[in-house]
């Protein structure tokens, strides 16, 4: 009796679907086990029921087979991403140094170098590229000016208070010198118009005598 081709898709009877997943489950384990006797190899399974019961087999530790899984896949990603990384890299550095190449022509054409084989329509792009350049700096040396004007009348006013200031104190500095004088003007007049008395006595002593003590 010829065996007839399973079709790789789901049993929908239940029943049959369990019974052959006992049985491949069983073939699976089976192989599993021959594999790491025969190969010595390392061998970890797990197998998970439609019903959630786990059949697991493993040729040495479970855990240390999983840790061990888990570490070659962190070291096979890491150095995916550094090729990547690396390849990135590669690429941007080469976009670069082609942005660098373009602009030191570029350079050289505005300075008159190399223009050996420029078009009309590449020599009329230059010639407007200098002339807007040539406004933008005039313009930027118009503004310069400008704020420099500025700043010397803001600086010439400030100077110019100050000036009133001290002009100012110097000017009522002068008014006190000034009426100080007066006053002591005024005393010294008043001094010398004023009658004051003493006992000065112009002539010989008897005869001061004589007349300060009369018998």
């Amino acid at each position: 009796m010829v065996r007839g081709k399973t079709q790789m898709r789901r049993i929908e009877n239940a029943t049959s679907r369990q019974v052959t997943f006992s049985k491949r489950r069983n073939g699976l384990l089976k192989k599993a086990f021959e594999l790491s006797v025969l190969c010595d190899a390392e061998v970890a399974l797990i197998i998970f029921s439609p019903r959630g019961k786990l059949y697991e087999f493993a040729s040495s530790s479970m855990k240390e087979t999983i840790e061990r899984y888990r570490s070659q896949v962190k070291d096979v990603q890491t150095d995916s991403s550094s090729v990547e990384d690396v390849q990135h890299l590669k690429n941007e550095t080469a976009i670069m140094a082609k942005k660098v190449e373009l602009l030191e022509v570029a350079k050289r054409k505005l300075l008159g170098e190399g223009l050996g084989s420029s078009t009309i329509e590449d020599l009329v792009r230059i010639e407007q590229q200098l002339e807007r350049s040539v406004r933008i700096i005039r313009a930027r040396k118009m503004q310069v000016y400008n704020e420099q004007i500025e700043q010397l009348k803001a600086k010439e006013k400030l100077l110019a208070d100050e000036n009133a200031i001290l002009t100012e104190k110097f000017q009522s500095q002068e008014d006190q010198v000034a009426e100080e004088m007066r006053a002591d003007l005024r005393v010294v007049e008043n001094g010398e118009n004023s009658d004051v008395e003493t006992e000065l006595f112009i002539g010989p002593p008897e005869t001061r005598t004589k007349q300060r003590w009369p018998k």
